[in-house]
């Protein structure tokens, strides 16, 4: 049995751009990275006809939220400049809300100041693979803005973190992180978070299964749980082939962390996750 924390108060839902998500049905976060770089969808969506299709195609799927990415975060991505990810996001953000004005817009990004201009630019949630490690003024800023957060675990920077895999204990520390963070996060005052373990981040790939063979333990944070598997390199390399042919692969690791209590599934195909949870509605597991 886990043993309940007495520090957190469950949160079985979420209030995003006022309206109530409730989280005991999962929910599905596309992912729309308009970057030429990222790992598996890099330049796909660098102009407006090619990233609004793909938009309005991931709504149709059954998209709860849209998570737009400027700045690719796989393994010694390029860094780019603030005003490069500006540039890049914020007008994606607004044609967005221009043509699908319901859409619940998530971006992912580490910098301050690209989420208040995200906020004031209407999207509803912060996306922070570093939790605001990587920028000093990124809690204060989502807490002023009174927006959800999403806080993932990670050790360095995409550029440097395949260089901090050593852990005495993974599941310990990681837990241990995160009861951290929450205490900060709650203290500053944000009151949405959602945690993300961090899968493929600063973590090898036998780790990265450990983690979710224990994926479970981390209901003892009592906050919604974000997983991010989607064609990441602990399918693709253990099966010895690659991130375009890892969605089988996505697919049965999704239902094993439905299984085990994830309530967002971050992927970059939202009909096949839309799919697993549909199903996995009508088992008991």
């Amino acid at each position: 049995m886990v043993a309940q924390s007495k520090l957190f108060s469950p949160n079985k839902t979420l209030l995003i751009a006022g309206k109530v998500i409730d989280l005991t049905i999962p929910k599905v976060m596309g992912i729309l990275n308009i970057t030429p770089d990222s790992f598996y969808d890099g330049g796909r969506y660098t102009d407006e006809n090619t990233f609004l299709l793909q938009a309005e195609k991931m709504i149709a799927e059954g998209a709860d939220f849209i998570d737009v990415g400027g700045y690719s975060t796989r393994p010694r991505a390029n860094e780019i400049s603030e005003k490069e990810e500006l540039d890049r996001v914020i007008p994606v953000v607004k044609v967005l809300l221009k043509e699908f004005p319901s859409a619940i817009i998530s971006v992912d990004t580490f910098r301050s100041a690209v989420a208040k201009a995200a906020i004031e630019s209407g999207a509803s949630l912060i996306n922070d693979i570093s939790a605001g490690e990587l920028d000093a003024a990124m809690i204060e800023t989502v807490a002023a803005m009174q927006a959800p957060y999403v806080a993932m675990h990670m050790r360095g920077t995409p550029q440097t973190m395949t260089q901090f895999t050593t852990y005495e204990n993974l599941l310990k520390e990681v837990l241990e992180y995160f009861h951290r963070k929450l205490y900060q996060l709650k203290t500053a005052g944000i009151k949405d978070v959602i945690i993300d373990p961090g899968f493929g981040f600063a973590k090898t790939v036998d780790q990265n299964f450990e983690l979710l063979n224990h994926l479970e333990r981390f209901h003892i944070l009592e906050k919604p749980l974000l997983v991010g598997l989607s064609r990441k390199s602990m399918i693709w390399r253990t099966l010895k082939s690659t991130s375009g042919d890892a969605l089988n692969g996505t697919t049965v690791l999704n239902t094993l962390a439905l299984i085990k209590g994830a309530s967002i599934l971050r992927v970059h195909d939202v009909k096949e996750a839309r799919e697993v949870i549909q199903l996995m509605s009508h088992v008991s597991v």
